[in-house]
């Protein structure tokens, strides 16, 4: 079955394909969730803490506990500061919830504070989104794109939404967001594309008729004009990345964020 067949059953936004895929899957699907501001699609995906799934880092199960919670708070913070969220807010937030994380006494409490995080950051990011408002017709038309990306999009589509003329959507949309209405869907349907090689197992040749671009050939070029890199090298690189391998590298903010918190909790006795 094709990657089209498979997926335009569920309404796009949901991304109801990672269900099928392995538990990492669904957990970057929930990363990019909250980094998008999509608090029903982060409820949707939210999972509570499984120890037992996510290894042990400590014998202690509460200290164990408090240690993986802060590891998704690094990576959650990670996230937003990529989707431009302002890196000292970003900080100050994860500093809280690890402050909150290390005063938990018992495993139910650090359970509610990973929920009340993720909403936390969920909201903060809509915040974010909110900061940058377009006129009505400007955002129906950004709203009609981002549902409607595996479907060709038309000018005339996006001008009955606003209903406005053609001309004047056009020129609208160019003067709101700094690009024309071509280029922003252009650029969504990368970022889906980079998610996809990323996050499934899809080939290029699927990932080019879901996103409804002409061929593939044409996908390559416009992903590799895009990002820097053809999509089979942009896989190699980020496929299911080992985020194990950014907590060793010094140089990595989730690595220096991990481990100062691990830190600060073992010279907590519980």
């Amino acid at each position: 079955m094709g990657i089209k067949d498979e997926l335009t059953k569920t309404e796009f936004k949901n991304r109801e394909y990672l269900i099928n895929h392995i538990p990492y899957d669904r957990e970057m699907a929930f990363f990019q969730s909250i980094k998008n501001g999509d608090m029903e699609e982060m409820q949707r995906l939210f999972m509570p803490l499984n120890v037992k799934g996510f290894g042990k880092l400590s014998e202690n199960p509460l200290r164990n506990l408090k240690y993986h919670l802060i590891i998704t708070v690094a990576m959650i913070t990670r996230y937003v500061i990529e989707a431009g969220l302002e890196m000292e807010a970003a900080y100050n937030l994860s500093d809280i919830y690890i402050r909150k994380i290390d005063t938990c006494g018992d495993e139910d409490s650090v359970r509610m504070i990973h929920k009340e995080l993720c909403e936390a950051y969920v909201k903060r990011m809509q915040q974010q989104k909110k900061q940058r408002l377009y006129s009505k017709p400007v955002t129906q038309c950004i709203d009609y794109i981002y549902d409607n990306l595996h479907e060709k999009i038309s000018l005339d589509d996006l001008a009955n939404i606003a209903g406005l003329s053609t001309s004047y959507i056009s020129k609208l949309f160019h003067s709101e967001v700094g690009i024309t209405i071509a280029q922003y869907i252009q650029n969504k349907k990368i970022e889906v594309a980079r998610n996809l090689l990323m996050f499934t197992e899809y080939s290029t040749s699927d990932i080019a008729n879901y996103l409804q671009f002409s061929s593939e050939s044409y996908f390559i070029a416009v992903f590799k004009k895009t990002c820097g890199i053809t999509p089979k090298k942009f896989r190699t690189l980020h496929y299911r990345t080992n985020f194990t391998s950014m907590i060793e590298n010094k140089n990595s903010f989730l690595g220096e964020k991990v481990r100062f918190a691990i830190i600060l909790l073992q010279k907590t006795k519980n």
